[in-house]
């Protein structure tokens, strides 16, 4: 998969690619309806997306609320088989620019899409006042054709983002799956740590949380797939997404174990999935106490493994 980060598609290849637009935040099942939507025998696979997600760019102090971050996206959006990715950069001058500018020069004369594919709530443009019956109105004047589609409702209802962190933040990842179609993943690279895991039996792969929605805090069992270096492949885990509290780590991050593995993963980059939610933090008395507890954590992580 291509990715361009510019308003232009320059390859001519690319010229006149199909595209579903959106902020795709973990890309579930009604953003892969509309990517589905988009396919054509006879053009590319595009997706018009925004970086960084535009509610950061207007309420930079706002809480952590993405449930991906780019490289995320971009991974999930490959392996349905999207060929090229326009990751627009969402600043001023693209906030500013009217609807009709947007379709007209991004759209028609920048990208040179054929046929644009959003969702029946889409909006854009400046103050958000375009709306999907708009841009159809803008393609049929500047030559391209546009779908708009319906949303997508699962058993308990509208698929959303926001109906996904709920269900996280309850520490529930399968219904969580249920709507993305896809466990949920956090992905980015090991940090190096304080290695008391190391000493401890248990090393861990520390990665953060930033600029991401933190779910239920607490031990989870995870599948993890190591995406670069010599140890690449795909394995199983136990995950303490928190602060720690016998350490009192600051704020949140994700330390995984994986299990039958040996090796150093220090600056590779991992894509942690969550499974099942198997307990809360806790504290305990001593190191060795803590230990027993991760030895049943490993335990259960295996079986809720062997159920996933």
């Amino acid at each position: 998969m291509r990715i361009v980060r510019d308003y232009q598609f320059t390859r001519p290849e690319d010229r006149g690619a199909s595209v579903a637009i959106g902020n795709f935040d973990g890309v579930h099942r009604g953003h892969a309806h509309v990517i589905d939507l988009a396919r054509r025998p006879d053009a590319p696979l595009g997706v018009v997306t925004f970086e960084p997600h535009p509610r950061e760019f207007f309420a930079p102090d706002a809480p952590p609320f993405r449930l991906m971050n780019a490289e995320a996206r971009a991974h999930r959006l490959q392996k349905l088989g999207v060929e090229v990715l326009a990751e627009l950069p969402f600043d001023t001058t693209l906030s500013s620019l009217t609807a009709e500018t947007f379709a007209r020069h991004v759209l028609a004369d920048g990208l040179g899409v054929s046929h644009v594919v959003v969702g029946a709530d889409f909006c854009f443009g400046k103050g958000r006042a375009g709306t999907a019956d708009m841009l159809a109105d803008f393609g049929r004047e500047m030559g391209f054709d546009v779908t708009i589609a319906s949303l997508l409702s699962g058993e308990s209802g509208a698929v959303s983002s926001t109906a996904i962190r709920t269900v996280l933040s309850e520490g529930d990842p399968r219904a969580a799956a249920d709507m993305l179609g896809h466990w949920h993943r956090i992905e980015g690279p090991v940090l190096h740590g304080e290695k008391r895991g190391r000493q401890l039996g248990y090393p861990t792969a520390n990665m953060e949380l930033s600029g991401l929605h933190v779910p239920k805090l607490g031990v989870y069992a995870v599948l993890v797939d190591v995406l670069t270096g010599p140890h690449a492949g795909s394995y199983g885990g136990v995950a303490n997404l928190g602060i720690r509290p016998m350490f009192e780590r600051p704020s949140p991050n994700l330390e995984t174990f994986l299990f039958d593995f040996s090796g150093d993963l220090y600056e590779q980059h991992l894509s942690v999935g969550l499974v099942e939610y198997l307990r809360p933090e806790m504290a305990f008395d001593g190191l060795d106490a803590l230990i027993v507890q991760m030895d049943a954590d490993s335990a259960a992580a295996r079986k809720a493994l062997a159920r996933a």
